[in-house]
């Protein structure tokens, strides 16, 4: 009681707008204590499907929204105008909506929010087992969702601008999807720079994306030691390709030349999905045809437009099955970077590797894995084995190769197995070559104009 006591005695004083003052802010205090939050508790409204989707994908900021702003406008009887805004749903028309994938969200959570039931989730990611798109679901994504009768009678995944997959319900038990990819328009650049500390730093700052200068040290890491070959005040040209739709950039772009003017003279040019230096020398490490050492029968083909035996539904086959006991080892078919390391509810047990900047490979339905996300790997190393995981007839590994994004027949398709260029394929080279290095002495002569017309412009009038 003495500190109470001793607390009227100093408040009584003070002066008497000081005692005001004191009065009002401990009113204000008291208010604030009184009234609600304003938040509401949605961590009991997420389901978390990790075994459905990596959550371990780069995040974006974006305000919570309480369980109210979370229900999608057909989950209301009534929706009144000046809620429809807070809506994550955005009206498109008719019964269309569409919705931008947020910080921490999952496939089962987004459902659950726009109030779809999960026997329709499952139906799409059963549809989606040979092309795993969902698998690849990121913030910042589009999704659009197109009811009737409720029911979800079409969905769209939006990656970018220029490339979606649609899923169209045809049956009462299923959908069918389509990988839609648009050419848009190519448009090339090129990009000078001296290195200033480290290459993809001077990239960037040159103006490369992150991507692509990373891209180019993966290109050129097989004969490139980056800390000891490349020093400060080495320049670089770079002649890239970047992907435009409707004037807008997708964000996809290809690294077509690379040249390091220094005392080595490194380069690397692109030609038919593989780089090679100036004499025609691959610098990717050569592919093997099989993801096994040994035999084994192959038990079903690649077919983009497989039916399924019971429903008729497409089911495309983007992959090769080989009938493998469970146990099996399964080897990386070429040098890489782990991807993926995902459990699937239909996949099973997968594995996804790229292999610089045109390759990935996938391996689905194993029974153990010996690699983890991030791990690089080489050609022949053991990273599984085999099994009869996720919606499996049996002991088998289904595997795939997928070249500039697109899925291949890994039986047929044409991948880097030579050393070096030679015959035809040569001449062909060195007259890409020839039309590569063309380019980027016309993109420096025109540079060095503007650059001088800059510097014009910037001398002071003297009369």
């Amino acid at each position: 009681m003495r500190w109470i006591s001793a607390s009227k005695l100093f408040v009584t004083a003070l002066p008497a707008l000081h005692q005001k003052t004191l009065a009002a802010l401990a009113a204000l205090l008291l208010i604030a204590a009184l009234l609600p939050s304003g938040k509401e508790d949605t961590a009991a409204h997420t389901l978390s499907l990790d075994h459905l989707i990596d959550t371990e994908a780069p995040v974006i900021d974006s305000p919570e929204l309480s369980i109210r702003q979370l229900k999608a406008p057909w989950a209301f009887d009534e929706v009144p105008e000046s809620e429809t805004l807070l809506v994550p749903a955005v009206a498109q028309g008719g019964n269309s909506y569409q919705y931008i994938v947020r910080k921490g969200d999952t496939l089962s959570s987004i459902f659950e929010r726009l109030q779809l039931p999960q026997k329709t989730m499952y139906q799409l990611l059963e549809a989606d087992l040979n092309v795993l798109a969902l698998d690849n679901l990121m913030p910042g994504h589009t999704l659009v969702f197109e009811k009737e009768e409720h029911q979800l009678k079409r969905f769209e995944l939006q990656f970018n601008l220029a490339h979606k997959v649609v899923y169209q319900r045809k049956e009462a038990e299923g959908f069918e999807f389509e990988e839609v990819r648009l050419e848009g328009d190519w448009k090339e650049s090129l990009v000078q720079g001296e290195i200033l500390y480290t290459f993809t730093g001077s990239g960037q700052k040159a103006g490369l994306s992150k991507a692509e200068a990373q891209s180019i040290t993966q290109v050129l890491k097989q004969r490139v030691d980056f800390r000891r070959d490349i020093q400060r005040g080495d320049k670089f040209e770079v002649l890239v390709t970047r992907q435009y739709v409707d004037g807008e950039a997708t964000g996809n772009t290809q690294v077509q030349a690379i040249r390091i003017k220094n005392r080595h003279n490194i380069s690397a040019f692109l030609f038919e999905d593989n780089y090679y230096d100036e004499k025609g020398r691959n610098l990717e490490k050569a592919f093997q045809r099989y993801p096994f050492n040994g035999k084994y029968r192959l038990s079903s083909h690649y077919n983009p437009r497989r039916r399924h035996p019971v429903t008729g539904l497409i089911r495309p086959h983007n992959g090769t099955d080989f009938a493998m006991r469970k146990g099996s080892p399964v080897v990386s078919t070429g040098d890489g970077v782990v991807s993926r390391v995902v459990r699937h509810k239909y996949a099973g047990l997968y594995i996804e590797i790229k292999h610089g900047q045109s390759y990935k490979t996938r391996y689905l339905h194993l029974n153990k894995s010996y690699v983890i996300k991030g791990q690089r790997v080489k050609r022949g190393q053991k990273i599984a084995q085999s099994g009869n995981s996720g919606r499996s007839t049996g002991p088998h590994l289904h595997f795939e190769l997928h070249k500039n994004g697109r899925p291949v027949n890994a039986m047929t398709a044409k991948i880097p197995i030579a050393v070096s260029l030679t015959g035809k394929k040569k001449n062909a080279f060195k007259r890409q070559l020839k039309s590569y290095l063309a380019k980027i002495e016309a993109s420096s002569l025109e540079q060095l104009a503007l650059n001088e017309k800059n510097r014009s412009s910037d001398q002071p009038t003297t009369l």
